[in-house]
């Protein structure tokens, strides 16, 4: 069931990004950013990089990992735990709404890296998907938030009541900056 949703998720990001009508020229280079998220209850912080645009401008791929912190209470205190987690997904442009503003969805898969002071696990496997907005600010960087979520069955088993963690919803703030592609290096040296 997982499964065939994660790949339905795929499908419709591909289709939007294909059927998307970009107003703007977009940046044809590769993407590089960093971002604060907090995945259900564990905070978080990572980097990510996107690939440039292809298929009609309209879909990229995105790489992003990701050091979170799960709060449990442990000998009575409440402490956070550190541990990690590495998305890879499709980006499928759904709008630009204007030359500031473009509206995308992502979805893919999630690996999760957990810590040996909560879980028995070294590694969980899952999903995720999310909606995007982009805000452009300056010739190469935009800021961006995302709302999502992420289902990864993780238990932190270790802990009294074995609860569960990054699964859920899912929420992201950052900056992203854009590499100048090849047709926009051969532009600024004409217009120099």
């Amino acid at each position: 069931m997982k499964n065939k949703s994660i790949l339905a998720i795929c499908a419709l990001l591909l289709v939007t990004g294909v059927t998307a009508q970009n107003s703007i020229k977009p940046n044809r280079g590769f993407a590089f950013g960093f971002h604060l998220n907090q995945y259900q209850q564990d905070f978080g912080y990572g980097v990510n990089i996107t690939s440039p645009l292809f298929f009609r401008d309209g879909v990229a791929i995105r790489l992003r990992g990701n050091m979170m912190f799960n709060q449990n209470p442990l000998n009575g205190q409440s402490t956070w735990m550190p541990y990690g987690n590495l998305t890879l997904g499709l980006v499928g442009i759904a709008s630009q709404v204007n030359a500031h503003l473009r509206i995308y969805g992502e979805g893919g898969v999630i690996g999760l890296f957990p810590s040996s002071d909560f879980s028995s696990e070294s590694f969980v496997f899952g999903g995720y998907g999310l909606f995007g907005f982009e805000f452009s600010f300056v010739r190469f960087g935009n800021y961006f938030v995302e709302v999502g979520a992420a289902g990864t069955g993780a238990r932190a088993d270790k802990i009294p009541t074995s609860p569960i963690y990054s699964n859920g919803l899912t929420v992201s703030a950052g900056l992203r900056f854009v590499l100048p592609g090849q047709d926009d290096f051969r532009k600024s040296r004409i217009n120099d």
